[in-house]
């Protein structure tokens, strides 16, 4: 059997490819300028973007040793995704020494299997039940707020759990971080993608929302049927998984956890931590009684910080007369509950959310009576583990470096926009999406493509009368299915180096779904040309 490259090769010679690409293509820019666009919330905001008809050919840049250099920048410009991974390993494997997870996922499953008993739930399957309602939620949370890099920190938990469960990492994976990412390209609310789109479009923010909450429920549940079947296909035949081998670490972590003896205790430092934790938390729901939720166009005042305060000083109390396990899980719990709230209402990013997580697993250890030295071993320990995942996001982010260094990433632009003006209604929307799609390959950031590509796409879609509305659908779906396969992206790099798969095993699994995906976002955005749909 052909040997598969590892990452980090796959990685550079793409790299090197992108290099070489600057020696061949005609260097070109286009003119920046600086324009308002309204926000979700009412206000409004500048953005650089393109001057539609300010292409102009300039003098070649061909890379060289900048293939090294940019190796450097794109740690650089990736830094806080890298320090993110690395801060959420070092804290989970301070959580994963007190075995608390593996206690609840044993738990977990164990009640889950007496639902078997039942003849419904026996004939649904209620590992089936359990995949279906993570990955909508997962979903729902890419759609309405455009969960991606937080997905970095499920995969530890849902990788172990899906292992329990008899499956394999792949499975783990697609859990959170596919259907985070189907639920982003089918997205909503998206502000992100959608309402930076449209902002520059000069569309109503959100508008034509109940078409596109259709198109998200058809890729939503696409996603699901497609991982449900590859999931029950491992499960009746584990070995034909492509990571069997791989997964022989999970495996055998998993084992050694599962058959270690576990002392149910809870050390008297515990209940000092419960006691500080809950101290904090209730003067912050006294500082901010309300919590501002912006969904959409919509907003509501929500005395969120108050619940949440109350319910974890109630959940602490009786996790903490059972065990010191059991109130790591409820503040591992608690943990997301703030990290949505904080990205909801409080505009969190990864700093805040690494900040949150390190915390996490500071507190837990110290419940757990871990001394200060050992928690920075475990601390470091976990960096050393997730380290190959960290650095692998830098490098790929050299890629983008050397594109826009050599100037090719405008030409590639204004070449492929200007073939679109000679063709018609339907091909031209096709050859749009198809851009858009094969742009994100090489440029992930939704924001910064919206910047980029908007003012032109939508120049087009006026002389061609396309809707506005439809070049944003297409910019959508393109930005958003291949984010599961470029090499560019430091999230997807992320989460498969946390899960130990290597990236040529994930595109030979996940190109078909993709390509199938790609398919249906043609065939959904055709009805935008024939039907006047709410907000097209």
């Amino acid at each position: 059997m052909r040997k598969i490259p590892h990452t980090f090769t796959i990685v550079f010679f793409l790299i090197l490819f992108a290099a070489l690409l600057t020696w061949i293509i005609p260097g070109g820019e286009f003119v920046r300028e600086t324009i308002s666009v309204s926000n979700a919330d009412g206000t409004t905001s500048t953005r650089e973007v393109v001057k539609g008809d300010s292409f102009q050919y300039v003098d070649r840049a061909p890379q060289t040793w900048q293939v090294f250099s940019s190796l450097f920048s794109g740690f650089c410009d990736k830094a806080d995704i890298i320090i993110f991974i690395l801060m959420v390993g070092g804290a989970f494997w301070i959580l994963n020494n007190s075995h608390a997870i593996d206690i609840g996922v044993m738990a977990f499953l164990r009640r889950v299997q007496r639902l078997n008993r039942y003849k419904l739930f026996k004939r649904i399957g209620v590992e089936n039940i359990i995949i279906t309602l993570i990955m909508l939620l997962f979903s729902l949370f890419g759609a309405v707020f455009g969960m991606s890099e937080e997905t970095i920190a499920f995969v530890v938990i849902f990788v172990p759990l899906a292992i329990s469960m008899g499956y394999d990492s792949i499975v783990g994976v697609c859990m959170c971080y596919v259907a985070a990412h189907v639920g982003f390209a089918g997205a909503m609310l998206n502000p992100f993608t959608i309402g930076i789109a449209q902002g520059i479009a000069g569309l109503p923010i959100f508008s034509g929302l109940e078409y596109r909450f259709f198109c998200w429920i058809i890729l939503t549940v696409i996603g699901i049927v497609f991982v449900l079947l590859y999931a029950n296909r491992v499960k009746k035949h584990p070995e034909k998984s492509p990571v069997y081998k791989l997964d022989s670490y999970w495996r055998e972590r998993s084992q050694q956890q599962s058959g270690s003896e576990v002392v149910y205790h809870t050390p008297r430092v515990a209940w000092i931590v419960y006691a500080l934790i809950s101290a904090a938390l209730i003067w912050c729901a006294i500082q901010f009684p309300q919590t501002t939720i912006a969904i959409g166009n919509g907003s509501a005042d929500i005395c969120l910080l108050p619940i949440l305060a109350g319910l974890f000083v109630l959940t602490g109390f009786f996790a903490l007369r059972k065990s010191v396990h059991f109130f790591i899980l409820d503040l591992l719990v608690f943990t997301v509950c703030y990290l949505v709230v904080g990205v909801l209402g409080y505009q969190w990013y990864v700093m805040e959310i690494s900040a949150l997580f390190l915390a996490m697993g500071l507190l837990s250890g110290i419940a757990d009576s871990q001394k200060a030295d050992d928690l920075a071993k475990l601390f470091l320990a976990g960096c050393k583990d997730i380290l190959s995942a960290a650095l692998v996001v830098g490098l790929a982010s050299g890629i983008i470096f050397i594109l826009r260094d050599g100037k090719v990433i405008d030409t590639i632009l204004y070449g492929l926009t200007q073939s679109l003006a000679r063709v018609g209604e339907v091909t031209s929307m096709g050859a749009m999406y198809v851009f858009q799609t094969l742009l994100n390959i090489i440029m992930p950031s939704g924001s910064a493509k919206a910047a980029l590509t908007m003012p032109i796409m939508t120049q087009f879609a006026d002389l061609t009368g396309i809707s506005r509305q439809a070049v944003v659908l297409a910019f959508q779906f393109g930005d958003g299915f291949t984010n599961m396969l470029t090499p560019t992206s430091g999230v997807l790099i992320g989460c498969l180096g946390i899960a130990k798969i290597p990236y040529a095993t994930w595109v030979k699994w996940i190109w078909k779904f993709i390509l199938f995906l790609i398919v249906i976002g043609f065939l959904l955005i055709l009805p935008t040309l024939f039907f006047q749909f709410p907000g097209f």
